[in-house]
């Protein structure tokens, strides 16, 4: 029985995508001068933490 199968570069680039984004959010919830930027960087990192995983998900084949 055949199966097909997509060899596909895009879970890779979305990882490493969303991943520096994942990082940039992080940095930004530690050196954030107020409180409220602080809270928009846990926000950036764990959505874009939830897209790294998504992305490497949906185009892994």
């Amino acid at each position: 029985m055949d199966t097909k199968t997509v060899e596909s570069d895009k879970s890779i680039g979305f990882t490493a995508l969303f991943g520096v984004l994942t990082v940039v959010g992080a940095g930004l919830m530690m050196a954030g001068p107020d409180q409220l930027t602080k809270a928009l960087g846990f926000a950036v990192a764990i959505i874009a933490a939830s897209l790294a995983v998504v992305g490497a998900h949906m185009f892994y084949r």
